[in-house]
């Protein structure tokens, strides 16, 4: 039985130009040779379902999924063009995301990721996106 370990999360990212951070308490597991960390996303309307973040990390790539308010799910691959989805209930649509650069550091359950793409919304660019995450095992 695989046990989920308590992490400290900080997020930083900027959509065309415009800068959000956020630091979040989650939890990370390894499985295999993927790492996984989920957490709940601060909440963004009041009244709003929470959204509930997975982050699956392996040696090339990152894919975000999440569950909730907001369904969609995004993969990021260095130099590839790869497809998602994004459905609310108040839109659904199929996007895209071409990433630009892709860093991974890892060592267990702490490291940092970051990368940056451009979103294509049905085949039309749409922004400009950079995220990082720096995440510490919370002993």
């Amino acid at each position: 039985m695989s046990v989920w370990s308590p992490v400290k999360l900080q997020i930083h990212s900027v959509f065309d130009g415009e800068k959000v951070n956020q630091q979040v308490v989650g939890e990370a597991l390894r499985k295999g040779n993927a790492l996984y960390i989920r957490y709940v996303e601060e909440e963004q309307l009041p009244g709003s379902k929470p959204i509930r973040n997975t982050v699956k990390i392996t040696d090339h790539s990152v894919k975000l999924i999440r569950h909730g308010g907001v369904e969609s799910e995004q993969t990021f691959e260095q130099g590839k063009r790869l497809p998602g989805f994004y459905r609310s209930p108040f839109s659904s649509f199929a996007l895209s995301t071409d990433t630009k650069e892709l860093s991974l550091s890892l060592s267990n359950l702490s490291g940092k990721i970051s990368f940056s793409y451009d979103l294509y919304v049905f085949e039309e660019q749409s922004g400009q996106l950079s995220i990082s995450i720096e995440f510490q095992e919370d002993q």
